[in-house]
C-alpha cells in the first residue's frame, strides 16, 4: 500500500541542508559541520549535497577552505523543487493502494486523500527555503 506522504531520508536531509545553508548564506560550510548539526551520516549527506549541486542549488568548493554554499537565488527555491530532486514528480495519488482495487464509485475515505495531497503539494510549491530560514527558533536553532 502507498503511504500518504512518501519522503526519503535523502529528501529530508536535502530540505534541512538547504535551510541550514540559507541561514549561513555568506559562509562556506563543510559537510562535517552540516552532518554534526543534523545528526546525519557524513557519507549520506555528501551524496545528498552532490545531488543538490547537480541540480544547481548549491555550490561546492574543494580544498581546506572549501565546503558548500547556496547558489545565488537558491533561497527562492520552493520546497517542491528540492523534493523533486530526490523523489521525482510529486504524486497525485488519491488511493491508499498503488492501483485502485475496489469497484466503488467513491473512495471509502471520501476526498480526504486527494485533499491532503493537494494541501501538501501546495505547501511545498509555495514555501521557499528563504521563508523557512527566517523562522528562527521554530524548528531550526542555528548557531550564531
Amino acid at each position: 500500500m502507498a503511504s500518504l506522504l512518501k519522503i526519503s531520508d535523502a529528501t529530508v536531509l536535502g530540505l534541512h541542508t538547504m535551510v541550514y545553508l540559507a541561514e549561513r548564506k555568506d559562509e562556506m560550510v563543510t559537510t562535517c559541520k552540516i552532518a554534526a548539526f543534523l545528526g546525519a551520516s557524513e557519507a549520506h549527506l555528501a551524496k545528498v549535497l552532490q545531488r543538490l549541486a547537480r541540480a544547481g542549488l548549491v555550490r561546492s568548493v574543494r580544498g581546506p577552505r572549501g565546503g558548500f554554499t547556496l547558489l545565488e537565488g537558491a533561497g527562492a527555491t520552493p520546497l517542491l523543487a528540492i523534493y523533486e530532486v530526490f523523489e521525482g514528480a510529486f504524486p497525485s495519488n488519491d488511493c491508499l493502494f498503488d492501483a485502485p482495487i475496489c469497484n466503488r464509485t467513491g473512495c471509502i475515505l471520501g476526498g480526504l486523500l486527494a485533499k491532503l495531497g493537494r494541501e501538501v503539494r501546495e505547501y511545498l510549491a509555495t514555501t521557499t527555503v528563504a521563508q523557512l530560514s527566517s523562522r528562527e527558533g521554530e524548528c531550526y536553532q542555528p548557531e550564531r
